[in-house]
Order: structure tokens, then sequence, then C-alpha cells
């Protein structure tokens, strides 16, 4: 599922994130057929995704949203287009204690 999917089922659907946003819901039907925030988003001319996060009780951050739901999505590895990242606070417990074992010098102790 695109982040730009994700966001606007986390803020209520389409006519709501429309709402928050002050588009129409025909635009933001357009985000989601396209799986990316608009060009303008990212050219400093529209804040939609500081308005999406903000309504979306920390669900999740506009970085997140910018980064997720981008104009480009870099490609993976393997030639695929890139997995979605979790929101922030989506983090594995259990991966996380792995990544600290796995880094010297680092304490266990919170």
């Amino acid at each position: 599922m695109s982040a730009i999917r994700l966001a606007v089922e986390q803020l209520g659907g389409v006519s709501r994130c429309a709402r928050v946003c002050g588009v129409s819901p025909s635009a933001v039907c357009k985000w989601l057929r396209r799986e990316r925030l608009p060009r303008t988003e990212y050219t400093g001319e529209t804040c939609h995704a500081l308005r999406m996060a903000a309504a979306s009780e920390g669900a999740f951050t506009a970085a997140w949203l910018l980064a997720n739901a981008g104009p480009a999505t870099p490609l993976a590895a393997d030639g695929g287009t890139s997995s979605v990242g979790d929101p922030p606070g989506a983090e594995d417990p259990v991966e996380q204690t792995d990544a600290r074992q796995a880094r010297p010098g680092t304490s266990m102790t919170p």
C-alpha cells in the first residue's frame, strides 16, 4: 500500500483529507491514482503533508509522508520500486534491540 493511501485512510478517507488540505476530493483521488503528492508539495507552493500530519494526531509525520509519497520513488536494488517505509513509531522493538546489539560500544540499558 502506498504512503499516500495509508495517510488518507488514517485521516478517515478522501473527503476528510480534501477538507484538511483545502482541495477537492478529485484532487486527492488524483494523488491516490499516482501514489504521490503533487509536485507543488516539494517546491514549497503547498503544505498538504504538514496539514495531513497535524490532522493525523501523531499517526505519521510530514517528513515521513514527504519522503515516501514523493514524485520520484527511488528504485530498489532488484530494479523494482522501493517499499514504503513504516510510519514513525511502527518499529519492531525486537529489531531495535538487535540493532543495538550489532553496534559495538552500545549499551542495552535504556
